[in-house]
């Protein structure tokens, strides 16, 4: 845990000053081991292997925490040889590459840091990639020796940061996944300062969402133990690949072969190998049936909510999913 971090830290329980107790430092003086007390309520959170920890380890996100450790590498740009990480956040925030110059940055839900590594290639920012899954572990590896990066394991719901930290929040495929979207982008538009960014992609929720096939099998698979999902999943997969191959290119019907099947193959992601796209399809399908939560959100209700927040020039950007970008209105401007 480097000074920077320290810095915006206070308990997620009373937000009060937090007190560091290192016990093991490196050579670099970041601070590997140790734990956090809060002066006021008194709790104390452990800091191991440089994270800081504000959450017990089993949580209704365990899934993610088995999905990115055991598929760490597949979806990250400099490994897998592609751009799709970099072009969905930028496609997904829309801010302009010289906007990160400068600013200190939040990722919201950040697995196995497929984001991070991405906006941390500007070493002139610092990103703070959050999760509440053991997932941050494997972020770890991936942005490891990247001094602008900074790990913290917390919820959503309780962000051990001081209001208005950020210049800038994106969140991308998170929202859904928690048991209260909308106190989650309460607590994300809190933590943006007054005219700093934020950008949130989240699942839609039109008439037809709930046909979609992956919720009728959702009943179970999601109570699934991870391990035992991902072994039958890998054992269909060989023919489920083949079949979705086929009928997901059929032109006019291939969306509805797409909402009929449960699978995740990707077959207009030409820079992928037909051996990553299988691996992927794995991954997502896997993505897709497991996570304890999966809620929906409707247009007008996200936008409210920003609005309450004082996020505003809020804009719906042509991408999958709900993706709404906006600015946090100041202090100032909110009271005219």
């Amino acid at each position: 845990m480097r000074k920077k971090l320290s810095e915006l830290l206070v308990c997620p329980k009373c937000h009060e000053a937090l007190e560091c107790q290192p016990e093991s430092i490196a050579d670099d003086g970041d601070i590997l081991t140790g734990s956090l007390r809060c002066e006021g309520c008194q709790a104390s959170y452990p800091i191991e292997r440089g994270i800081p920890r504000f959450v017990p380890t089993g949580n209704y996100a365990t899934s993610f925490g088995y999905q990115w450790n055991r598929f760490r590498q597949e979806q990250i740009d400099s490994l897998n040889g592609t751009r799709q990480s970099e072009e969905r956040l930028s496609n997904e925030t829309a801010w302009e590459s010289n906007w990160w110059t400068g600013k200190t940055i939040l990722d919201a839900g950040c697995g196995a840091g497929r984001f991070l590594e991405v906006s941390s290639r500007n070493q002139e920012c610092d990103v703070v990639g959050v999760d509440l899954s053991s997932a941050i572990d494997a972020a770890q590896e991936t942005v490891s020796g990247r001094s602008n990066v900074h790990l913290v394991q917390a919820s959503i719901f309780e962000l051990p940061f001081r209001p208005g930290s950020f210049d800038g929040v994106y969140c991308i495929g998170v929202i859904q996944h928690t048991p209260d979207p909308k106190a989650a982008v309460q607590s994300l538009a809190d933590v943006v300062e007054d005219g700093g960014r934020i950008a949130v992609t989240i699942y839609e929720r039109r008439w037809s969402t709930m046909l979609y096939s992956k919720y009728w099998v959702r009943p179970l698979t999601r109570r699934i133990k991870a391990e035992r999902l991902l072994t039958l999943i890998k054992a269909i997969m060989p023919l489920a690949f083949i079949l979705s191959e086929v009928l997901f290119r059929i032109p006019v019907l291939r969306r509805v072969f797409q909402f009929v099947l449960p699978v995740a193959n990707y077959v207009d992601f030409k820079e992928l190998s037909m051996r990553q796209r299988y691996q992927w399809a794995v991954l997502d399908t896997f993505d897709m049936l497991a996570p304890a939560y999966d809620n929906p959100q409707r247009h007008a209700d996200v936008v409210g909510i920003m609005k309450e927040r004082q996020i505003s020039e809020i804009q719906r950007l042509a991408n999958p999913g709900l993706n709404l970008i906006g600015t946090k209105v100041s202090s100032n401007e909110s009271t005219h």
